[in-house]
């Protein structure tokens, strides 16, 4: 059963960005919405949903960083994103909207919790502090869900995907993460036959997600999860920040030096989460995209695009 049907009036917001074009794919007739209006206001967030009038809501909005852009505004990247949060869901309570699915991030996350993170250690200490403010304003979104689910009855959940990529990224060298940030770097490196630099040693390791799988996930998850407690949702399987830049150097046919610039931090070591209880609701591994096909397709989608991509143009 698909309860997103065609008759049905579902509102993205975040629709302009990465997931929102990647679930435009699978679910054309929604209305999309992206920056033209300001979710942080809440009279703008009103006058949305007033014209809309929808019966389902995918909140994608978010303020977006990457390390450095985190740590450089980690006091707008809380209140943006608690505004936004905010205003959505109450408004959505108003507008008694059937249900409402939230992408959270895995950044809601205590620094220190065990490997891996599972959903009931959200709330069990400080998220790394260059996440602090992005990382609690995500966490927000649990507490509104569940206080509204308690007094309010509403059926508003939320997913946590690990670190997403694909088309339609943002590929700034300031705001992006980390698979763009490559991506954009090694392509414009074998364009002026130049080296490049990538921040810290490239051990870290990390867990991906494909946009377009998560377009998928977000459809599968609107049939089969009514519970406000979060749930992990994202591809297991950790790759070093070295080893990404070797199979984009190897699909570009880079052959340059590459500088790892020491002096940049790491960050994390690892973050994997565990996907069991998203497993027990029917998805399974081998749904996701392999993880290789899924980096070229984001090449291969960057360079036909180069002039024209964001955070490029």
């Amino acid at each position: 059963m698909n309860i997103l049907k065609e008759q049905d009036k579902v509102l993205v917001t975040g629709g302009t960005g990465m997931v929102g074009k990647a679930l435009r794919e699978i679910m054309p007739h929604a209305t999309y919405v992206g920056s033209e209006y300001n979710l942080t206001k809440f009279d703008k967030t009103l006058e949305l949903f007033d014209q809309v009038k929808p019966q389902f809501v995918v909140h994608l909005a978010a303020k977006v960083s990457g390390m450095k852009g985190n740590m450089d505004a980690l006091g707008t990247h809380y209140t943006d994103n608690v505004f936004m949060n905010t205003n959505v869901l109450e408004v959505s309570r108003l507008f008694n909207v059937s249900k409402v699915l939230s992408v959270l991030s895995t950044c809601v996350y205590p620094e220190f919790a065990k490997l891996p993170y599972v959903e009931e250690d959200i709330h069990e200490g400080m998220p790394h502090y260059g996440n602090i403010g992005y990382g609690f304003s995500k966490r927000m979104l649990d507490i509104q869900a569940k206080a509204y689910h308690d007094q309010y009855g509403s059926n508003f959940i939320n997913i946590i995907p690990n670190n997403l990529f694909g088309e339609n990224d943002n590929f700034s060298l300031i705001k992006s993460h980390v698979i763009p940030a490559i991506i954009r770097k090694v392509y414009e490196a074998k364009r002026d036959n130049a080296s490049i630099t990538l921040w810290g040693d490239g051990s870290p390791l990390r867990e991906f997600t494909y946009s377009r799988d998560l377009a998928k996930i977000i459809i599968f998850m609107f049939d089969n999860y009514n519970n406000p407690a979060p749930i992990n949702v994202g591809n297991p399987g950790e790759h070093t920040i070295k080893k990404i830049s070797e199979i984009v150097c190897e699909f570009m046919q880079f052959k340059n030096k590459i500088v790892w610039d020491t002096t940049v931090s790491n960050g994390q070591l690892r973050k994997p989460s565990n996907n069991t209880k998203f497993l027990d609701l029917g998805w399974q591994n081998n749904q996701y995209t392999d993880f290789q096909t899924a980096i070229e397709n984001t090449c291969s989608w960057f360079i036909e695009n180069y002039e024209n991509v964001r955070g490029v143009k």
